[in-house]
């Protein structure tokens, strides 16, 4: 039960991750802190609501998700190169700052609809910094038979929070006034701060040098833009969450101006939808399992759809409750399915990155359209951006018949097995290239069409692992062969290629191996691009080359 875990056969129950001490404290800070900013997001809306018109309060869901869209690639590199519990610590350190801020200017009875949103983006830019870094803290946290429940229970931990936090949020706006929130908010970092100061992280190591920043966000991005079903995931998530931003960043003025109700009332809707996002745990697989993935997110969209509709024309406090707690649970499963298909279609080397793309994905499209519905009930009133936000739902069901999201059962996993280490004998450093791969195989007449669509498939796969102008030529005078060619920046990108195997890719590679039919095995040549470092100009010049290293290391064809 220590902050060490080890990997062990114990039973993998949904609450197991628990008994880990420093995934405990982190989980129990983390739903602490979670409350404490929906707490502030309740505030900051019925604030907006009093002090400006209707498009600045779609705006507080705006500031406060923007930095997620707008940072989270670049959030996942810092998570990748610097140390996790150092990164998490600073961001919230600048969340709190933030929050004490806004307590301040409460306090001073000196906000304004700019400076209450660009608050709600400060805090929203610590929240944005973190996430990465926390998410990819799990695996070291809990052992690796654990990790599924783990990511459940931190998807638990919000929706706990949201049952909880707006409904308290309300109650305190309507007793003691905005500022009593703000620094509730504040002081909810805390815990968080002492959680993460006290967990004594192992550092990892590794036997080449982390990727450069600029170079990290690349590598995240290409894979990303390499594999089908996150491309439509992605996609998907975006416009759903852009349409279905009406509903959560409009909630204020439901009830404000539909319901005629305070503060209390807002905080109550917004406890139903949490509670029914909570109940979407319980349905989430049963759904994924009966309809798949796509099915899933048709009926989910059709329901939030319904939703939005019911509550423009409903004005019964009561039956919006009841609507909310269906919606919150149809919200939360859209949003989760895309979560575990980035799990499931990701190996773990990019995953972080891949989880950041995702929400990018997710809250890039609340960001914008809570903006635009926002403008549209100002300009056209709120039943309006109410029944075209609803269509627009419907019509993604549309969207996902043309083209629909992938399923999937197993996670992806790398191919542990090392190949031969390739022959080097020039001496080149880690920076040395560009490196340049080429593979000549020997395929009989009869399957050559076969050859050309797996290497097509294996184009791919070596363009989202970190080759680029991937080509595949074949001989005009000897029609039998072909000639594979692919290029990576530098020798350390070669050997991080090299260990980016999933299972999958090899055996793809495997198939094309087995189809060659020469007499001599494939031909691998390895290229160097600029190869001044490696000879001398005159006898008197010293090869700059001598000290340098043979970097060899397991891996790729």
């Amino acid at each position: 039960m220590g902050n060490t875990p080890k990997d062990s056969g114990e039973k993998a129950g949904i609450f197991s991750p628990l008994g880990h001490s420093t995934f405990r404290s982190m989980w129990v800070s983390n739903t602490v802190s979670n409350a404490g900013s929906l707490i502030q997001s309740v505030a900051a809306a019925w604030i907006m609501t009093s002090i400006s018109t209707a498009d600045h309060v779609a705006l507080v869901q705006t500031a406060t998700f923007l930095p997620m869209a707008l940072l989270a690639l670049p959030a996942g590199a810092v998570a990748d190169i610097f140390d996790r519990r150092k990164v998490q610590m600073v961001c919230f350190l600048l969340s709190m700052v933030a929050a004490a801020l806004m307590t301040l200017i409460s306090w001073l009875d000196m906000i304004t609809p700019w400076n209450l949103l660009g608050l709600c983006a400060l805090v929203g830019t610590g929240a944005a910094l973190a996430a990465p870094a926390r998410g990819a803290s799990v695996a070291e946290q809990v052992p690796k038979v654990l990790i599924p429940q783990a990511v459940a229970l931190n998807n638990i931990s919000y929706n706990v929070a949201r049952s909880v936090g707006p409904a308290l949020g309300g109650m305190l706006v309507s007793a003691f006034g905005a500022t009593v929130a703000f620094a509730l908010n504040t002081l909810s970092f805390l815990p968080m701060l002492e959680s993460l100061r006290r967990w004594q992280r192992q550092a990892e190591s590794s036997r080449l040098p982390p990727e450069g920043m600029l170079r990290s966000i690349n590598s995240g991005v290409r894979y990303v833009l390499n594999m089908q079903p996150l491309r439509r995931a992605m996609g998907r998530a975006f416009v759903v969450c852009f349409f279905g931003a009406a509903l959560p960043s409009l909630m204020p003025l439901i009830a404000s101006e539909l319901l005629q109700g305070s503060a209390n009332t807002f905080g109550l809707m917004l406890g139903c939808f949490g509670v029914g996002a909570v109940c979407g745990i319980f349905v989430l697989d049963p759904l994924r399992t009966r309809l798949g993935n796509e099915g899933t997110l048709r009926l989910c969209s059709a329901l939030v759809a319904g939703g939005i509709l019911a509550l423009a024309y409903s004005r019964n406090v009561y039956l919006d409750y009841a609507i909310l707690l269906a919606a919150g649970m149809a919200w939360m499963v859209i949003t989760t399915t895309i979560s575990v298909m980035v799990q499931l279609f990701v190996p773990r080397w990019v995953m972080g990155r891949a989880i950041a793309t995702s929400s990018a994905a997710i809250t890039l499209g609340v960001a914008t359209g809570a903006w635009l519905w926002g403008v549209i009930a100002r300009d056209y009133g709120l039943i309006i951006a109410f029944d075209v936000a609803a269509a627009g739902l419907l019509a993604t069901i549309v969207l996902g018949v043309l083209l629909p999201v992938a399923d999937r059962t197993s996670a992806t996993e790398l191919d542990e097995v090392a190949l031969s280490d390739p022959d080097v004998n020039l001496a080149i450093t880690g920076r040395s290239g560009p490196i340049t791969i080429d593979l000549q195989y020997r395929i009989a007449l009869d399957e050559a069409r076969d050859f050309y669509k797996l290497m097509r498939e294996q184009g791919k796969a070596r363009r989202r692992n970190g080759a680029y102008d991937w080509s595949l030529s074949r001989n005009i005078g000897d029609p039998e062969v072909w000639s594979e060619r692919f290029s990576c920046p530098t020798w350390n990108d070669y050997l991080r290629l090299r260990g980016r195997r999933t299972l999958e890719e090899s055996a793809m590679h495997n198939k094309a191996m087995a189809m060659h039919i020469g007499a001599e095995p494939v031909k691998v040549s390895r290229w160097l691009g600029r190869p001044s470092g490696s000879v001398r100009w005159s006898d008197d010049v010293p090869d700059r080359g001598d000290d340098a290293i043979h970097l060899q290391g397991p891996g790729v064809q």
